[in-house]
């Protein structure tokens, strides 16, 4: 019995040796790791304050996916002097910065270490038509009219005309317009124009201002589509295949298309300048 008393305890004192050195190791592992953190972090940090790390010129600023504003114009934009340390700029601000102007849709904004810069990255607003929008003004003002100019995008988003052009002078208006409130056409308008720029037909002015019949301005004539509904990029289509009207009646005789219904298309005929059709004039002509 003694024996094996003796051994235990020999088993013991070996395996508290041995925990005793594991946990030595673990300490001087926690120390070196300690140091070679704060090592790094402070070699980071004089790395950061050198004077290398400063936009000096606005070449340091890289620009892309802008078309229609120059480089000077987002450098405007930005509002930085220079020289300006690369630490204290904010990207998300200025990203969001940019994204308050209504020619720019998204900006992305990020540091450039090597070399030491700004990358903004642009997705503009391009304008596919002139929004014109009449509103009343007060009886003190004798209850007049306003026109109000502007533009909208591919989406609807409205662009106010002067904010354009001021950083925009040298890019070329759109030639569609369109005659309305925003908020009344906006839920058709991506498709409807999505559909108008993929005919071959040609629109010059889209008539919002009665809610009940939608009026378009084309090569054939006034169209008449009703009330906006979702079939509106079918009486597109229906519209184009109607390309060699002209051909059948004389342009000049036509007061509008009716297209309110795409399966049965009108046309209206001018009573004045008519001519007979079957020896017998007639005010509508079924196409």
């Amino acid at each position: 019995m003694a024996g094996i008393v003796s051994i235990s305890r020999t088993i013991l004192a070996g395996r508290r040796k041995k925990l005793r050195k594991k946990r030595q190791i673990k300490f001087i592992q926690a120390i070196w790791r300690t140091i070679a953190v704060t090592s790094l972090a402070g070699g980071l940090l004089w790395i950061a304050i050198q004077p290398i790390w400063v936009l000096k010129t606005p070449k340091d600023v890289v620009i892309s996916g802008n078309q229609l504003l120059s480089d000077e114009e987002v450098q405007s934009l930005l509002m930085l002097s220079y020289p300006q340390s690369l630490w204290r700029i904010e990207p998300y601000k200025i990203a969001r910065s940019l994204q308050q102007q209504p020619s720019i849709a998204q900006a992305t904004v990020s540091r450039r270490l090597f070399p030491p810069g700004l990358v903004v990255q642009l997705q503009e607003r391009t304008p596919v038509a002139i929004a014109q929008v009449r509103r009343e003004q007060d009886k003190s003002k004798n209850g007049n009219t306003k026109v109000i100019m502007g533009l909208i995008d591919a989406h609807g988003v409205w662009i106010p005309l002067e904010n354009f052009t001021s950083l925009n002078s040298k890019v070329k208006l759109p030639t569609l317009k369109v005659i309305g409130s925003p908020e009344q056409y906006r839920p058709y308008w991506s498709d409807f124009y999505e559909a108008i720029s993929q005919t071959s037909l040609k629109v010059t002015e889209i008539d919002w201002q009665d809610p009940t019949n939608l009026i378009l301005k084309t090569e054939l004539g006034l169209v008449h589509l009703g009330t906006p509904s979702p079939q509106l990029p079918e009486q597109i289509k229906v519209l184009a295949q109607i390309r060699n009207l002209p051909s059948q009646l004389n342009p000049n005789d036509i007061e509008y298309i009716d297209l309110k219904n795409p399966e049965h298309l009108l046309v209206q005929m001018n009573q004045k300048n008519s001519k007979p059709i079957s020896k017998q004039t007639k005010k509508n002509q079924r196409v």
